[in-house]
C-alpha cells in the first residue's frame, strides 16, 4: 500500500461509486475541488481509498473520504485517513474536522473525533460536524 496526492479528477470516480452510487458524477463534484489537496491509497497501483484535504488557516477539513466498497475494513481508509491528520499536523494545523454521516461517527472517535450538537442531512443523509484537535 502507498499514499500519493493525486489530482481531484482522479478522485471523483471513486467518490461517486462509494458514497453517491445512485447519484450521477457531477453529484460529488466540490465547488471548490481546486483548493484541496487530494491523496489516493494504491494497493498494486490501484486506487483504493481517496479523500480531500482543505487548508484554512489553522484549520484541516477532510472531505468525500471514500473507501472501495469491496475493500472496507481491511485497513485501507484507517491508513489513508492517519496519513491524512499527519499531513494536517505536519502543515502547523491546530484542528481537523469532517462533516461524519451518523452512521459513522464510532469509526470517526476511533481517529480521536468528537461529535458536535451541529447537524445537518443532504441528499436524505444525517451529518453530524466531528473535529479533534492536532
Amino acid at each position: 500500500m502507498n499514499v500519493r496526492q493525486i489530482s481531484k479528477e482522479d478522485t471523483w470516480q471513486l467518490r461517486q461509486s462509494v458514497m453517491w452510487p445512485d447519484k450521477n458524477i457531477e453529484y460529488v463534484k466540490i465547488d471548490n475541488d481546486h483548493e484541496g489537496i487530494h491523496y489516493g491509497l494504491f494497493d498494486h497501483n490501484e486506487l483504493c481509498s481517496v479523500i480531500s484535504l482543505f487548508v484554512q488557516g489553522d484549520t484541516a477539513q477532510f472531505r468525500k473520504f471514500a473507501t472501495d466498497t469491496s475493500r472496507q475494513g481491511k485497513g485501507y481508509g484507517t491508513t489513508l485517513l492517519n496519513y491524512v491528520i499527519n499531513e494536517a499536523k505536519e502543515m502547523n494545523t491546530k484542528i481537523i474536522w469532517c462533516n461524519a454521516r451518523k452512521n459513522k461517527t464510532t469509526y470517526y472517535k476511533r481517529f480521536g473525533l468528537t461529535p458536535s450538537n451541529d447537524t445537518f442531512q443532504k441528499g436524505g443523509v444525517d451529518y453530524v460536524i466531528m473535529s479533534r484537535h492536532l
